[in-house]
């Protein structure tokens, strides 16, 4: 006899796909120029089953964003594991270094450059103050570094958004090389 508290329903299974699906549409067109029949699409879905799972676009996107900083929060948590020295500077700059790797899959950058950009829709706007809340609270607790060390930590990884997405390593003008000095970046 099979327990039933074993049995995934179909909803259960569908989000994650479905959250996956959105995290790739959005990066790739936006939040307005991603529409829900492109994740359902995605999906392999009908647009009104992903309305049934996600009341809304926002309500989709969110999911999609929290599921971002959720990945980010991880790779925080693996990076500060395998720091050799468990010293506050020798866990951030493991850190870092894992998240640059995260971010070697762009849409996941992208994702929160997109978020930053529709950040006065309210639903996304504190959507992306408690993803960010939540990565620097626990980039603080888990390093033990000073709020001092854990500004700069989330500054340069914002910087290293900045020089991912306009491709400095492409630009060969002094200012690019400026920006870049000494930031380990995904290529």
């Amino acid at each position: 006899m099979v327990r039933s508290n074993s049995i995934l329903s179909t909803a259960e299974v569908r989000v994650p796909l479905v959250t996956a699906s959105a995290i790739e549409e959005f990066a790739r067109g936006g939040y307005h120029g991603t529409t829900v029949a492109d994740v359902a699409r995605a999906s392999s879905i009908s647009p009104a089953y992903v309305f049934k799972l996600f009341p809304g676009k926002e309500r989709l996107f969110v999911a999609a964003l929290e599921e971002c900083f959720a990945r980010i929060e991880q790779a925080l948590a693996d990076g500060a594991d395998a720091a050799e020295d468990q010293t506050p500077d020798a866990i951030l700059y493991a850190m870092g270094d894992a998240y640059a790797d995260l971010i070697r899959d762009r849409s996941l950058l992208i994702l929160q450059v997109h978020a930053q950009s529709v950040a006065d829709i309210p639903e996304v706007g504190d959507a992306l103050r408690r993803g960010l809340g939540r990565i620097t609270t626990f980039t603080k607790s888990r390093s033990g570094g000073s709020d001092e060390a854990v500004q700069r930590f989330i500054a340069y990884g914002q910087l290293c958004h900045l020089i991912v997405t306009v491709r400095t390593d492409d630009v060969p003008e002094e200012w690019a090389r400026i920006l870049a000095l000494g930031i380990r970046h995904p290529e």
